[in-house]
């Protein structure tokens, strides 16, 4: 009697999750989800910060939740609310002092298309769709929407050595206003630097922002760093030290970062 084939055992095989690299995420322009985030992964954001203008106080609140339907594949939904006080530092407060308003809907997705173990580097291409709001005191003589901006964006990052961690994030804003032709646009290009701390999800590090618009740059330098309270919740603090801002001053911001069944592997 002839003895049967032995069929290998597949299972673990079709089960396995596709590789993820750890990389230090940025804390005031986040990522949409975790490079190579895992089918199932959710996370829910919560930030605060203040703007010290000149002539006014800026006060930003964001709610967020991102999550991936699919391995490799990030989404999120984001309302981002400003509220404005005056200070003394304009003789006309009240005439430069912006409106208080909900900023947007914010939709974004975000999928990644290369994680490669040998040099640990991940790449993503992504979109973030806003639904610009009207002021809140113009909303009954306005319509809701003054208009739709438009940020396509590529994502590079990658882990040198053990703990220290580099990112690129940039693309152009296309903001489309109603009741006006043409598009506003501008260029923005976002870097950060990490080093996270052994053995642990806790990092400090320098994130910086630019946008160029017509010939302009802006850069903020945003020194910040990242506790872990438990399992699966966070808190980023980050202070703003504009460079090139001719009306910003110092700005702080805090995110609250919880991450549902998260396990650490």
């Amino acid at each position: 009697m002839a003895q049967e084939m032995a069929i290998p055992d597949t299972t673990w095989q079709s089960s396995k999750k596709p590789l993820k690299l750890d990389h230090a995420e940025p804390l005031y322009i986040d990522l949409i989800r975790d490079l190579g985030a895992h089918k199932g992964e959710k996370e829910w954001n919560l930030g605060a910060g203040m703007t010290d203008n000149l002539g006014y106080d800026r006060y930003e609140f964001l709610v967020e939740y991102e999550w991936a339907p699919i391995d490799r594949l990030g989404l999120e939904i984001e309302v981002p609310l400003s509220m404005y006080s005056t200070n003394s530092k304009d003789r006309r407060p009240e005439v430069n002092r912006p409106s208080d308003r909900i900023e947007s809907l914010k939709l974004a997705a975000q999928y990644t298309f290369l994680v490669n173990d040998r040099f640990k580097t991940s790449m993503a291409l992504g979109g973030i769709t806003e639904f610009e709001l009207t002021d809140l005191d113009r909303i009954r003589n306005d319509d809701m929407l003054q208009g739709i901006l438009f940020n396509p964006f590529v994502v590079a990052a990658k882990k040198w050595g053990s703990n220290f961690h580099s990112l690129i994030y940039t693309g152009p804003r296309l903001f489309n206003h109603f009741g006006h032709r043409g598009l506003e646009t501008s260029y923005e290009v976002n870097t950060s630097a990490h080093y996270m701390i052994p053995n642990s999800r806790n990092f400090v590090g320098i994130e910086v922002n630019k946008e160029l618009q017509s010939g302009h740059m802006d850069m903020v330098l945003r020194p910040q760093m990242r506790l872990v309270i438990n399992e699966g919740l966070m808190i980023g603090i980050v202070t703003g030290i504009p460079v090139t801002k001719e009306r910003e001053r110092m700005s702080t911001f805090f995110r609250l970062i919880y991450e549902p069944g998260h396990r650490k592997h």
